[in-house]
C-alpha cells in the first residue's frame, strides 16, 4: 500500500459511494445520533457506520445485522468484495437490516493538515455476534489473525510488528480492560473528540507526538526538511 505499507492495522477501509445509509434498512441509533457521538454531521457519521459494517463483513466475514440468520452469506460476501453488489443489496436480499446498536464509538483520528495523504478515521468496538466467527479470508492483507492487545504490544516492543499511532494508542486503551464487557462499558462513557497528532524532530528521526504527551504543545503540524517547522 502507498499508505501504511507493512503496518499491522485493524480491519477497516474507506467510505465509498455506496455507504449512504438507508433509513429503511437500519436499526439502532440513527445517523444524527451517531453524528452527535462522533462530533460530525449526520451524513458523514452514517457513512462511517455503514462503511464499518461493510468492511467488517468483507474482511472478517462478521455481519453486524439482523434480525435472523446472518451466517452462510459466503457468496454474497464475495460479490460485495468484488463490487458486484452493495451492502444495501445484500441486506435487502437476505431480509436483514444494519444494526448500528452493535457498534460502539471508541475514537476518531485525523491526520495533520500538512500530511501528503489525509484521513479522517472513526474507530469502533463491537462483540462478534453469536453464531458468527471472524475469519482471515481477506485479500487486503498479507495475513490476518486475532491478537490480544497486550500480546500485540509485546510484539511491537520487540520490533516484530509495526503499528501506527492510532493503532498503538487504541491497543493500549482497550488492553487496560480485563475483557470485552469492560471495553464496551467504557465505550459508552467515552467522549469522542478528534485526535490530530503532531510531529517533532528527534535527531534524524521524525517522531509522532500525541495529545497528552509532554512535548505535544511544542510540537508542530509539519516539519520542513531542513529542520524548521
Amino acid at each position: 500500500m502507498a499508505f501504511a505499507g507493512g503496518m499491522t492495522v485493524f480491519p477497516g477501509g474507506g467510505v465509498d459511494a455506496s455507504d449512504r445509509p438507508d433509513p429503511g434498512a437500519w436499526s439502532g441509533p440513527d445517523p444524527a445520533q451517531w453524528g452527535e457521538r462522533l462530533g460530525c454531521g449526520a451524513t458523514l457519521a452514517g457513512a462511517f457506520v455503514q462503511a464499518a459494517v461493510r468492511e467488517t463483513f468483507e474482511e472478517c466475514g462478521v455481519l453486524l445485522a439482523g434480525p435472523g440468520d446472518t451466517a452462510g452469506l459466503h457468496h454474497e460476501r464475495a460479490e460485495l468484495v468484488a463490487h458486484r453488489r452493495t451492502l444495501r443489496q445484500v441486506l435487502a436480499d437476505a431480509g436483514l437490516v444494519l444494526r448500528s446498536d452493535l457498534l460502539h464509538a471508541w475514537a476518531r483520528w485525523i491526520t495533520p493538515p500538512a500530511s501528503p495523504k489525509r484521513y479522517d478515521t472513526a474507530f469502533f468496538v463491537a462483540l462478534v455476534p453469536a453464531g458468527q466467527e471472524a475469519d482471515a479470508h481477506t485479500t487486503e492483507a498479507v495475513e490476518a489473525a486475532w491478537w490480544h492487545p497486550s500480546a500485540a504490544l509485546e510484539h511491537w516492543q520487540r520490533g516484530e510488528l509495526q503499528l501506527m499511532a492510532p493503532t498503538f494508542r487504541t491497543l493500549q486503551e482497550i488492553g487496560a480492560f480485563a475483557g470485552s464487557a469492560g471495553v464496551l462499558a467504557a465505550a459508552g462513557a467515552r467522549v469522542v473528540e478528534p485526535v490530530m497528532p503532531r510531529l517533532k524532530r528527534d535527531g534524524d528521526s521524525i517522531v509522532v507526538v500525541l495529545p497528552g504527551d509532554p512535548d505535544f504543545d511544542a510540537a508542530a503540524d509539519h516539519l520542513a526538511p531542513g529542520g524548521g517547522s
